[in-house]
């Protein structure tokens, strides 16, 4: 019989949500984590799995413990667990596209019942997530990766609280959370100006009420972002495997 039940520690669950938090964009390099015993209680944990938690991520690379007058917990630039993650996808053949064909799934539905049950409120997070991309073009790649995969996630999870369903924001979280932000990887600079495009294209349809419109912009935009993380994984178009370099988040 197969097993399906498996045993995951509190720590070991602390320390994968805030992995995904990072992976997703919330939590971003050079971020500072909050002081342990805010942390333990925004999260609702005792503080000693909370400790065992940060004890796994610093020996994964995700994050590091500073002295002195600004020390903390603090991100890291994420070379060491980016690495990692590239060589699972690797090994783990359709890994990517699985992920991927989940995200179209969930988020081209999200997108329609943003489009039909949104709010003005809605809008506005959104059009804060657009106004934040456009004052990023201006500014260097390495000055402006931060904030720019915040306003990524910011507008994904926005448009998700636009479609009133909690399991569907939840599924969307978990299966963002699997998937390095490709702008951690790329060797190239941030595509502002593309993701801007797609982003602004999805709002549109969202402000003007038309689902089908909204549905076909998000699944063009998420398959620009199988491109892109192809790209990232496999090296290129003539790598064994690779189907495009992609161009746009």
């Amino acid at each position: 019989m197969t097993r399906v039940v498996n045993s995951t520690t509190l720590s070991q669950a602390i320390a994968d949500h805030l992995r995904k938090l990072i992976h997703r964009g919330e939590l971003s390099p050079g971020e500072r984590l909050l002081a342990e015993r805010e942390l333990a209680e925004q999260l609702g944990v005792a503080r000693i799995s909370l400790r065992e938690a940060i004890r796994q991520l610093r020996e994964d690379g995700y994050v590091e413990v500073r002295r002195g007058a600004y020390g903390g917990t603090y991100i890291t630039e994420l070379h060491r667990p980016a690495e990692a993650w590239r060589a699972r996808m690797r090994a783990q053949v359709g890994e990517i596209d699985d992920i991927l064909d989940l995200r179209i799934a969930l988020e081209t539905e999200t997108a329609m019942l943003a489009a039909q049950r949104r709010t003005d409120s809605d809008l506005e997070t959104m059009q804060a997530s657009l106004t934040a991309l456009t004052a990023l073009i201006a500014l260097p790649a390495a000055a402006g990766r931060t904030p720019f995969r915040q306003a990524d996630s910011h507008f994904h999870m926005g448009l998700a609280r636009a479609a009133r369903s909690d399991r569907l924001a939840d599924a969307i979280k978990t299966s963002r959370g699997e998937l390095f932000s490709p702008h951690d990887l790329l060797p190239f600079d941030e595509p502002i100006t593309e993701t801007l495009r797609d982003h602004q294209i999805i709002y549109d349809a969202v402000h003007d009420r038309e689902p089908d419109k909204a549905a076909t912009a998000m699944r063009e935009h998420l398959n620009h972002t199988r491109e892109q993380l192809r790209f990232v994984v496999f090296g290129g178009p003539d790598e064994p495997g690779a189907e495009g370099s992609g161009s746009s988040a």
